[in-house]
C-alpha cells in the first residue's frame, strides 16, 4: 500500500472511532435521560404548611430542565411562572403552571405531546415547595 492510501485509511479509521465514540456517548446520555424521566415521582406538597411567599424550584434531567417560581398566598397557589424551560419538543407543557393553579394541585395530567416536560415542570414545582 502506498503512503497516501495508508493515510486515507488511518484518517477514515480515526473519523470512524470519533463518530462511533460520540454516538455511544450520546446514546448513553439518552438512556440516562429516559431512566431519569421514568424515576420521577410527584408528591403533592402540603400547602397548609407553607407560609405566604415565593418559592423557586429546579429540576434537570439533562435533555429537559425547568426552573419555576411559585407564589403561595393563604395556603393556595397564586401564580406559577416558568423562569427557564429547556426542552426539545415540550413547549406545549408551558400551559401546565396555569392548570396547576386552576386545580390547586401539582399532581395533574400531563400535557399530551409533552409528557416528559410536564413531569419535569411538576417536579420543579414540587421541589420549590417541599424544599422550603
Amino acid at each position: 500500500m502506498s503512503k497516501k492510501v495508508r493515510m486515507i485509511l488511518l484518517i477514515g479509521l480515526v473519523v470512524l472511532v470519533l463518530v462511533g465514540g460520540f454516538g455511544i456517548f450520546y446514546y448513553k446520555r439518552f438512556l440516562d435521560y429516559k431512566q431519569a424521566i421514568q424515576a420521577i415521582t410527584i408528591r403533592e406538597p402540603d400547602l397548609t404548611q407553607l407560609e405566604d411567599g415565593e418559592y423557586v424550584g429546579i429540576h434537570d434531567v439533562d435533555f429537559i430542565r425547568a426552573k419555576v417560581k411559585v407564589e403561595v398566598k393563604d395556603h393556595r397557589f397564586q401564580t406559577i411562572k416558568i423562569l427557564e424551560h429547556y426542552n426539545d419538543r415540550g413547549k406545549k407543557a408551558d400551559v401546565l403552571p396555569e392548570k396547576i393553579v386552576e386545580q390547586q394541585r401539582v399532581t395533574i395530567d400531563a400535557v399530551s405531546g409533552a409528557t416528559n416536560s410536564s413531569k419535569v415542570i411538576q417536579k420543579a414545582v414540587e421541589k420549590a415547595l417541599n424544599n422550603n
